[in-house]
């Protein structure tokens, strides 16, 4: 996967925002203003921080080579994932639908 793929991938979810509130590498995806998927633009490959159950993050790390605590992130709700090639984008794009799911289900307040 590219960050063209990731990005065009984001952008058509409902209600999702991009911006580089960080600095001009750091790509983040908001969904409701809240933070769902953070990528570094130059980075290769591709590598993005997405949000997941607390459980579930141990277990992908258990399981996939290419999924570590998530970079600058707590580490206990966010995975960074290394687009490897390792696992398919149907299991990458999986990945992002949970992180959007997860965001987008709490309301920003009034």
């Amino acid at each position: 996967m590219n960050i063209e793929e990731l990005r065009e991938y984001c952008i058509k979810k409902e209600n999702v925002e991009e911006a580089f509130p960080f600095d001009q590498d750091t790509l983040v995806f908001k969904v409701n203003g809240k933070m769902f998927l953070l990528s570094g633009i130059s980075e290769h490959p591709v590598q993005f921080n997405v949000k997941c159950d607390p459980e579930e993050a141990l277990e992908l790390r258990a399981n996939h080579p290419n999924v570590l605590p998530g970079y600058h992130m707590n580490k206990k709700h966010w995975n960074t994932v290394i687009c490897d090639g390792s696992v398919s984008k149907k299991l990458l794009f999986k990945w992002i639908d949970v992180s959007y799911n997860l965001v987008a289900k709490k309301k920003t307040p009034g």
